[in-house]
């Protein structure tokens, strides 16, 4: 980005300048990094709660005839047959099989879903999604700029909102719920990306300071709700195993080599002829048919150095694969890192290093996730 780019701001804006916020560029938007410190907020989400601006996500909204047919097209996932309110995550690949995004789809009525996207890349898929529009008879809209969305994140998180609503406890995990509150309809969601449970909610942005106020209060309880950067969502989805696009999935790897198998319906539409078949499909087949030759899992190290992407991860004297997330983890205490690997050495328990350039580090294999709050 240009110095001359305008960042945009989202509806939380001013709360996190009232808050004392470290504001930082990401994704073309002006976003909060931390309000205390990434680890103090990391543990504050895994023992109590947080709630996280997430508002700089897309959110484009289908609806009409042939919405259900287009995003099974575009998505790898089978949308067809989702129950409403019943939400899916999915990838959105180009002809290779390649990833340009993961998404969040939910089903909001009989002809009306809503994808959540990732920032950096909601005008990519807007552009892609008009060239593959073709015949299909849908409405399209973006709503980003004109709604606000918030994560709130933890085990107290549920018990908290039972004070607002005794349905939202009550849902089922990738389920979600339209609620009147302020006068204004909020979007629920019981879906995250901390590998804790809670909540995401999408509303209307005037609303946006007034539902803030409204969950962070006697933020002096240490068993409270309190607000959390983007530094410490990153550092929990990592010991989550979750895929952050460019880190883990871009559009030269493909989902399969992600370890994200469950978000792929390989067959979509052979046996069904009202479910499009999904661009990339074909691809993925192919490499599914001819057996993976890297795959993504986990590593633990020795010591306390964090390792970062792109460090060489080797067998030896061998480079067997890299890094694509890595951090000092909060919880275990310990360095940990997403790495792609070739696939006969990503057996849990196999030794592998970390080439840290003056220093290798020892380290072993680990099935992801590195921690589950189930």
């Amino acid at each position: 980005m240009s110095a001359t780019q305008q960042l945009d701001q989202t509806p939380f804006h001013q709360y996190h300048v009232e808050h004392g916020a470290k504001l930082v560029p990401y994704a073309g938007w002006e976003m909060p990094l931390l309000y205390s410190s990434i680890i103090e907020e990391h543990k504050q989400v895994r023992n109590s709660g947080g709630l996280f601006d997430v508002s700089h996500m897309g959110r484009i909204r289908f609806s009409g005839r042939d919405a259900c047919r287009f995003l099974d097209r575009i998505c790898t996932r089978k949308i067809h047959g989702t129950a409403i309110g019943q939400a899916r995550y999915t990838i959105i690949c180009n002809e290779r099989g390649g990833c340009l995004d993961d998404a969040l789809v939910t089903r909001l009525d009989e002809h009306e879903y809503l994808m959540v996207c990732n920032a950096a890349n909601r005008e990519k898929l807007l552009q892609h999604f008009a060239r593959e529009k073709g015949d299909f008879v849908f409405k399209q809209v973006d709503q980003t700029t004109k709604t606000a969305m918030i994560a709130i994140q933890g085990p107290r998180v549920m018990e908290m909102l039972s004070a607002f609503s005794s349905e939202i406890p009550n849902l089922k995990r990738y389920r979600s719920t339209t609620k009147n509150l302020l006068m204004a309809k909020f979007i629920i969601s019981r879906t995250g990306y901390t590998g804790e449970d809670g909540v995401e909610v999408i509303l209307p942005s005037m609303f946006a300071n007034k539902a803030v106020e409204m969950m962070l209060k006697n933020m002096d309880s240490p068993d409270t709700i309190k607000p959390c950067g983007l530094g410490s969502r990153d550092s929990l989805r990592l010991e989550a195993g979750m895929a952050l696009y460019g880190h883990e999935i871009d559009e030269d790897t493909d989902p399969l080599t992600a370890n994200l198998h469950f978000a792929i319906t390989l067959d979509k539409g052979m046996d069904d002829p009202e479910v499009e078949k999904f661009i990339g499909q074909e691809a993925l087949q192919r490499i599914h048919a001819a057996g993976l030759k890297r795959t993504t899992t986990g590593l633990i190290l020795e010591g306390r150095r964090a390792p970062r992407q792109g460090m060489p991860v080797k067998s030896g004297e061998q480079t067997v694969g890299v890094v694509t997330s890595g951090c000092l983890s909060p919880t275990l205490d310990k360095p940990i890192a997403i790495i792609r690997v070739d696939i006969e050495h990503a057996e849990a328990g196999k030794p592998l290093q970390i080439d840290f350039g003056k220093q290798v580090l020892e380290g072993e294999v680990t099935n992801l996730p590195f921690y589950s709050s189930r």
